[in-house]
């Protein structure tokens, strides 16, 4: 899979206060080019009344999951009170929390093409997604958990697309301040449950605690190596 330029998902006025204008204006641009390639792809896959269930294959392979999420969610936000964007994707469009520097700005990389179709293209992409077979948010145990020697599932968005798998996402929570939620620090340090790579993450990056019945057979057993056996969350403890 082709390696993608990075998301920056803050705003220009953020960016401009900590210095990383010139990433913000870089990441600005491949969103315009993400934007024109989409209006593109709509148009090369609409015919007969009907948009081709492959077309959004070339702009995900060229820019993507993230961006390509990044440019719908901020063209159906653009255009929130558009009937012709359904109910769904417009809350899925939401989560994204593209940040509003001004409406030129933003009107820049939103997809250009009609919106019932830019709604249907919507679709194929979140399916797409879908069958990526990632562990989402109902999944997961979340709130205010402690994380430590728990397997926890980064949030997709925050791995490359070549590490978009539910397997890369499991993660076992050693130490670090963030695994603890009522503490000041954010870092959460451990390792990746499929190699044993260490990393950390900001707790902010952690979809939360992964169901025990959904973790397979094989993340169970490294678990139970990591672990010295001491068993994984379970409802009953989070109640």
């Amino acid at each position: 899979m082709a390696e993608h330029k990075d998301l920056y998902r803050w705003s220009r006025l953020e960016a401009e206060r900590v210095g990383e204008l010139n990433a913000w204006v870089e990441n600005y641009s491949e969103n315009c080019i993400c934007a024109r390639a989409i209006e593109r792809a709509i148009s090369d896959g609409y015919g007969e009344n009907r948009l081709n269930k492959d077309c959004a294959k070339k702009v995900l392979a060229e820019f993507g999951f993230d961006r390509v999420n990044w440019v719908l969610a901020n063209t159906i936000c653009e255009g929130e009170h558009d009937g012709r964007y359904s109910r769904e994707n417009k809350q899925w469009a939401k989560q994204f929390n593209v940040p509003k520097d001004d409406s030129f700005k933003n009107y820049n990389f939103a997809v250009k093409s009609h919106p019932g179709l830019v709604d249907v293209f919507t679709n194929i992409v979140r399916k797409e997604w879908q069958t990526l077979g990632l562990y989402e948010s109902n999944h997961c145990y979340s709130g205010n958990l402690d994380y430590t020697g728990k397997v926890v599932a980064i949030r997709p968005e925050c791995l490359k697309d070549q590490y978009k798998t539910a397997a890369d996402q499991l993660f076992y929570a050693e130490s670090g301040n963030g695994c603890r939620p009522e503490a000041l620090g954010r870092k959460v340090f451990g390792q990746f449950l499929k190699d044993g790579e260490r990393e950390c993450f900001d707790r902010s990056e952690i979809q939360g605690v992964v169901k025990l019945e959904l973790l397979p057979a094989w993340a169970q057993e490294k678990l139970a190596r990591i672990s010295g056996g001491e068993n994984h969350m379970k409802l009953e403890e989070i109640k």
